[in-house]
């Protein structure tokens, strides 16, 4: 799956759960849905992309979310 079909799907979920009363929630919600539903490469090439583009085409929500919790989100190394 390329950046720009991640980057819409992010924006989609992240407009639904920007939409909660409780920002922090709604934070750590978004986190948990892409933990639980993302393949880890399409959370590992959504990170890539974050990381290359600062983000790019992503909406606020998802790049507070995505940056305040990447350690809930992002596929774990394995050595």
């Amino acid at each position: 799956m390329n950046a720009t079909q991640l980057i819409k799907m992010a924006n989609q979920i992240g407009a639904f759960f920007a939409s909660q009363p409780d920002p922090v929630q709604a934070r750590t919600d978004f986190a948990q849905h892409l933990k639980r539903q993302w393949d880890p490469q399409m959370r590992t090439a959504l990170y890539a992309h974050l990381d290359a583009n600062a983000g790019e085409g992503l909406s606020a929500f998802a790049v507070q979310s995505l940056r305040g919790l990447r350690e809930q989100i992002e596929p774990q190394v394995r050595a």
